[in-house]
């Protein structure tokens, strides 16, 4: 080869493999600062938003502005490092409002969309959303998206009145959709009708901006008789779909009529546009497959199990994956939105009990980019689908109730994911694995041959590196080697960023726990969700820094009640929303058996900096965007 040609040859072979790696930014939405004020006892706690964009560069300043007083700088010195302040000189009879600016490169500028939530108040350490009640109703998940274009994140609340489990019969309530915002003004009401099952396995809401113009859609499964806001109805009102005959195996089911996929305006509430939902159930006794559980039903439970989640698929633009089965036939069915209209992107089928991918799914789900290729993969519990709808792989120990993905092993690259199984109606296998999320490779098992209900797997000891793993039917708690280095946490629900270290603390109920310390925080009046799995309406960054709010139902189910620790930090730390693998998995909390958020990256003790996130903000739909 001559010396002209070798080096043109390099040249190429460079500029391939430097390409290669340039992935699309990630439509993400914009979001303010997200100031947050809580009285304390003779101060405020403030806390406000570094956002993924930001240059390393960037300080800022906070004021304080009581009455009709002049706002006063309340740092002495520009805030280079964790974007939380002890107040001590606000008055606590007084009108306060704070706001923060910007400095870069020794310019100050107002920051977009500054505002405060209203310090709470002496006798309450939450801030309240008074709901719109319902007679027989309560609330349960929550989701949220900005559904006003203006960087603030707004809540959606799936209102619940009698429901059901898919293995059981009974007529249950419609399910019921409201929006509120942050300053506690409802925005609209969506019944999705007689004709669509309330229960945990059935009603999957996904909430997200999926063509990036500011404003977060609402998709779910829909039927005829759902209405919108504005009264307007999907499909054929005066259809009843329901088995309601009280002596039949199916009553109060809904095994025959159409089904449809149904986008609805986040501003409005009201109806965009309304597909065919992929898969139709067809023949519902053809919905097993192998494995515990894996058998066939004539009673509509198997067909009727949903999960959901949204992915970005083609690496820049959200798609919404809704998914029917999981204990035998699995379909995933990817859809894209734009120019109000849904189109079908791939289907996924594992068909019958031959395909290997049968019976691999879970009670939940999680989307990360596990082969580091820019686009997103779907870990459907035994099971991985990549990004083009075709199977990864599967480690063939079939579905569970718990999943958690992450970097679990800082030591180890890539992404790992921790879950417990199902063993039951004869199987054999593990009840407990851990597997690499790139290629199914087994690192750890455990329980062999015991049917394991619950599983979690972090940085709860903040005097390790690494996450541990602990699950029901055990007193351990491993490390992630798999070796036993303490007892395990009394609770094994969800997890949650809240004292001033990197690793997580132990949320269970309406309490906070940080292992081997005890109780930090408990919400007095306030009550979980989804009985024993005692899983918070959500629980996710979207206030203050970078830890997690927590927002419950009051007892009385008058009101959501939004909780932001007040235990500093010296943590500087991008808010968790703009990390695209952390922000979907806000999306599927409220799928199934609801299940914890987790970063893209290691979060924990001896953490390196977190990896800025390839990600372009989509612009305010409503504020002017050179106030940035």
């Amino acid at each position: 080869m001559k010396p002209q040609t070798k080096k043109l040859f390099l040249l190429l072979i460079l500029i391939h493999f430097s390409t290669s790696l340039v992935f699309g930014q990630r439509q993400m939405e914009t979001l303010d600062r997200g100031i947050i004020a809580v009285k304390e006892k003779g101060h405020f706690y403030i806390g406000w938003r570094v956002l993924g964009t930001d240059p390393d560069n960037l300080f800022f300043n906070l004021y304080r502005k009581s009455g009709n007083n002049k706002a006063v700088r309340v740092n002495e010195n520009q805030i280079s490092g964790a974007t939380n302040l002890i107040d001590t000189e606000a008055k606590e009879h007084e009108s306060n409002t704070w706001f923060v600016k910007t400095v870069e490169n020794g310019v100050e500028k107002e920051a977009l969309g500054s505002f405060t939530i209203p310090a709470f108040s002496p006798d309450k350490d939450y801030l309240s959303i008074p709901l719109k009640e319902i007679a027989g109703y309560i609330p349960n998940d929550v989701s949220v998206g900005d559904l006003n274009g203006d960087g603030k994140y707004d809540l959606i609340v799936h209102m619940t009145g009698k429901g059901a489990d898919n293995s059981f019969k009974g007529i249950t309530d419609s399910p019921v959709f409201q929006a509120y915002t942050l300053e506690g003004q409802f925005l609209w009401e969506i019944n999705l009708g007689k004709n669509i099952r309330e229960g945990a396995h059935y009603t999957q809401f996904m909430v997200y901006d999926l063509d990036g113009d500011g404003i977060a859609e609402f998709v779910c499964k829909t039927a005829d008789g759902t209405m919108d806001s504005a009264h307007n109805v999907v499909g054929d009102v005066s259809k009843d779909w329901r088995d309601t005959n009280p002596d039949s195996p199916t009553f109060g089911k809904i095994i025959s009529g159409p089904e449809y996929l149904s986008v609805f305006d986040g501003k409005t509430g009201k109806l965009i546009t309304t597909s065919e939902y992929i898969p139709a159930r067809g023949n519902i006794g053809a919905w097993g497959g192998k494995g515990g559980n894996g058998k066939n039903d004539a009673t509509g439970n198997r067909v009727d199990r949903f999960t959901a989640c949204i992915a970005y698929l083609d690496g820049v633009h959200p798609s919404v994956v809704m998914c029917r089965g999981y204990y035998g036939r699995t379909v995933l069915a990817a859809w894209d939105y734009k120019d109000d209209k849904l189109t079908s992107r791939w289907v996924f089928d594992s068909q019958d009990g031959n395909n290997p991918f049968s019976g691999m799914g879970n009670h939940g789900l999680s989307v990360a980019d596990v082969d580091n290729d820019g686009k997103d993969e779907i870990i459907f519990g035994a099971m991985c689908v990549d990004d083009d709808g075709k199977g990864m792989y599967t480690t063939g120990f079939r579905h569970g109730d718990a999943l958690h993905v992450t970097d679990l092993d800082p030591e180890t690259p890539g992404l790992e994911v921790f879950g417990v199984h199902e063993i039951e109606e004869g199987t054999k296998g593990p009840g407990v694995a851990l597997f690499s999320a790139a290629t199914g490779k087994v690192l750890f098992t455990a329980s062999e041959n015991e049917d394991v209900g619950r599983g979690v797997a972090d940085n709860i000891d903040s005097s390790r590196i690494g996450a541990q793993m602990w699950w029901s039917g055990s007193s351990s708690l491993f490390d992630i080697k798999g070796n036993v280095i303490g007892l395990a946490p009394r609770s094994a629900n969800f997890l949650i960023y809240w004292d001033g270290d990197s690793s997580r603390e132990l949320l269970n109920s309406n309490y906070i726990d940080k292992y081997g310390v005890g109780r930090l925080f408990t919400a007095n009046g306030a009550s979980s969700n989804n009985g024993s799995k005692s899983t918070p309406a959500l629980s996710a960054d979207i206030l203050g820094d970078w830890r997690e709010e927590l927002i419950l139902r009051s007892t009385d189910n008058k009101e959501l009640r939004i909780y932001s620790t007040t235990i500093p930090t010296a943590i500087k730390q991008y808010t968790l929303m703009h990390d695209p693998q952390y922000r979907l998995s806000i999306a599927w909390q409220n799928v199934g058996y609801n299940q914890p958020p987790h970063t893209s990256f290691y979060m924990g003790t001896g953490m390196k900096p977190a990896p800025k996130p390839n990600i372009k903000l989509v612009p305010f739909s409503r504020i002017a965007t050179e106030k940035l």
